[in-house]
């Protein structure tokens, strides 16, 4: 019997071992093969679950969104619109037998087979962002025009005559005339309101020079009707220069007030000097919610929840003394309880908020949980949640967190064929003897007994952080994928470690959070013995980037270094960036003002010290860490001799985000790292 056993024991571990080396580790061809999930709306009954479905081409370099059914139980997934044409933003009316979308830049309807399908706009400008009313007569959608127009055939005519026009130039009178990777011209984002039966429209910020949603700062939820309807609560910045302002403040409009062909009256009820948004009414219609900086200026301070009262004018701070930014805010249906999501250590947890007596409990800590919606009957909570080994894919859980479900599985059959990294987490004392968090991926197939080359991953932000989740760029089951220790700290600036946390990184670039990542460097070193001391790498972009540049001047602990977007003289970069106010408050002040601390902390000015080979990325769209930095870094690279590589994308942005673009990317960065690894310890042999 005994000898039965262990024979039936040593079949399931071969078989075991024949599924594992079936397996493969994770490409960039695998990256871009994944489908991914984006909006998603609940069906007013809660029986039903619309959301956005996104595939890529690698041979068409390019993606299609396609809107897809789940039932609320995970049962029957289907594709509700799946034409050559992008479908999104699914939101299902009132009588929940429509769904509402857009395609083409207009709103269209159909019922939940997909039949019936007719479009409702024809405008000329388009409608994106749409947001229905209660009793789904009314939607709120935004589009661009140029404020001095009264109606859309002054826009088309002013569009025509540019088009037409032989002068090609622009001129500006005042600053954030780009924006991210937009030249942003004449026009402004507006926002207008739609009747679903007359199919009539208003601008609802006619003339308004300023964009609902703000250019930035804003939430994907920052305009909603009143639950009667009477009522329009949105976001916008008013202050006259963009450029240094984060002011987002959040207005109200009456409908009984709008104006068909004069600007509609709107009162603002926030009182903070720094970024408010995301207003969302609570279902009894007492009360608006919404996120508040109290800081002016800083892109980074904690985002606190308040709660206006409708009837009183009263505003007070429902998270005084919670130490993490609110995010998300959804209001359970009876208004008696708040949730929302909110960065904590390496993950996107929720929280419950008992109105009443103002308790915060954590619901759900672990992976990246956003996009929540409620059940009718407030007992179930519905979500988008991901991870380092999985793509987001919708899940559901009781409101007090119990009974965690899966409920779709776009990706599964991929999965299956991919061998991914463990991941875990280490503690180390980081400058002054402060807790930092890293996170460690091991490489696919890992052997304890062997030893591997370690990839030294830098965030960007800088207030940002390394999370648990399935990242379409800068993906640590890539880079661990080749046989590689992923090693990525959070350092000082890291968000999801308190605010003071957050805050050490400001006016301190190249102090505390480099003492905070070299001490992290040697306690990896230190700990893992499977770590291959003679091969470190280290990458990072944007404020990562610029790490890498003061790594590049200060130490010579890597093999070689990666350096996306990043920056390299501060000085330089105050003049061609667009958000002033960001260089301004992490440097206090413009470069006249504090022009000791802009050189202190300046990579540029250390360029005697490079030693260290370093391959240079950059995108010449990217507006905020603009292409002339990277041409700075090259050429002193260049210059003093040292090993260097730049791969320039002339259409990509900050980010690099085609398919065979980002091919191109990962190839090139693996290739630089191999290309400096020494001795016979390569790649897990």
């Amino acid at each position: 019997m005994k000898k039965l056993l262990f024979a039936s024991v040593l079949m399931l571990l071969a078989a075991f071992n024949i599924s594992a080396q079936q397996k493969h580790s994770l490409s960039a061809d695998d990256l871009w093969a994944m489908k991914r999930i984006g909006d998603a709306d609940l069906s007013p009954d809660g029986k039903t679950i619309a959301y956005v479905v996104t595939s890529y081409s690698m041979d068409n370099n390019k993606g299609n969104s396609d809107i897809w059914l789940v039932d609320s139980d995970g049962k029957n997934a289907r594709a509700l619109k799946n034409s050559e044409s992008n479908e999104t933003e699914p939101k299902f009316l009132s009588d929940g037998e429509h769904i509402a979308y857009v395609m083409d830049d207009q709103i269209r309807i159909c019922k939940l087979d997909g039949s019936d399908d007719k479009q409702l706009s024809s405008i000329y400008t388009g409608a994106s962002g749409i947001v229905i009313s209660r009793d789904g007569k009314k939607m709120l959608f935004v589009s661009s025009v140029y404020p001095e127009c009264p109606d859309q055939d002054c826009v088309k005519q002013k569009d025509e005559a540019k088009k037409s026009s032989k002068v090609k130039a622009e001129v500006f009178t005042s600053l954030m005339y780009r924006h991210w990777d937009n030249w942003r011209g004449e026009k402004r984002s507006h926002l207008f309101i739609f009747d679903t039966d007359s199919k009539e429209f208003s601008d609802l910020t006619l003339f308004s020079t300023s964009d609902v949603p703000p250019i930035d700062l804003g939430s994907a939820n920052d305009y909603n009707f009143s639950p009667d309807g009477s009522e329009i609560a949105f976001t916008m910045n008013e202050d006259k220069d963009l450029a240094i302002s984060t002011n987002n403040d959040i207005y109200l409009i009456k409908l009984s007030d709008i104006q068909k062909s004069g600007k509609t009256p709107y009162k603002k009820i926030s009182i903070s000097k720094g970024n408010d948004n995301q207003p969302v009414y609570s279902p009894d219609g007492k009360y608006i919610a919404y996120c508040s900086m109290q800081r002016a200026g800083f892109e980074a301070d904690r985002q606190r929840l308040m709660l206006y009262d409708r009837k009183s004018g009263e505003t007070k701070d429902l998270t005084n003394g919670f130490d993490r930014s609110v995010s998300k805010i959804l209001w359970s249906p009876d208004s008696k309880t708040i949730y929302f999501n909110a960065v904590n250590e390496i993950y996107t947890s929720i929280y419950k908020l008992n109105l009443s007596t103002g308790k915060i409990d954590l619901i759900l800590k672990e992976h990246i949980n956003d996009d929540m919606m409620i059940s009718p009957d407030g007992k179930k909570l519905y979500f988008k949640e991901q991870r380092t080994d999985l793509p987001t894919e919708i899940f559901a859980m009781n409101n007090d967190g119990s009974g965690l479900k899966q409920l779709t599985s776009t990706n599964k059959d991929l999965l299956d064929q991919i061998q991914f990294g463990s991941l875990d987490t280490v503690w180390y004392k980081g400058d002054g003897g402060q807790k930092v968090q890293a996170i460690v991926v091991k490489p696919p197939f890992f052997d304890p007994e062997k030893k591997y080359p370690m990839i030294f991953l830098i965030h960007g932000g800088p207030q940002g952080h390394w999370e648990d989740d399935f990242h379409y760029r800068w993906n640590l089951q890539m880079f661990a994928a080749p046989g590689y220790v992923v090693v990525a700290p959070n350092p000082r600036g890291s968000t999801g470690y308190g605010q003071k946390f957050t805050d050490e990184i400001s006016k301190n670039w190249g102090g505390k959070p480099y003492v905070d990542l070299m001490n992290g460097y040697d306690y990896v070193l230190d700990k893992y013995s499977f770590v291959d001391k003679k091969n470190t790498f280290a990458a990072g972009a944007s404020y990562g980037g610029y790490m890498i540049n003061w790594i590049e001047g200060h130490t010579d602990r890597f093999n070689a270094l990666v350096c996306h977007d990043g920056v390299f003289n501060f000085e330089s970069m105050y003049g061609t960036t667009e958000e002033l106010w960001f260089p301004e408050w992490e440097n206090g002040g413009t470069p006249w003002q504090n022009r000791d601390l802009y050189r202190k902390w300046s990579p540029h000015l250390f360029v005697q010290n490079f030693k260290t080979p370093m391959l240079v990325v950059h995108g010449g769209m990217d507006f905020r860490v603009p292409e002339e930095q990277a041409f700075q870094l090259f050429t002193s690279l260049q210059r003093r001799g040292i090993e260097s590589k730049f791969l320039y994308f002339p259409t990509e942005t900050h980010f690099v985000t085609k398919p065979q673009n980002a091919r191109l990317w990962w190839s090139t960065v693996f290739d630089w790292f191999k290309q400096h690894q020494k001795g016979e310890e390569q790649h897990g042999k």
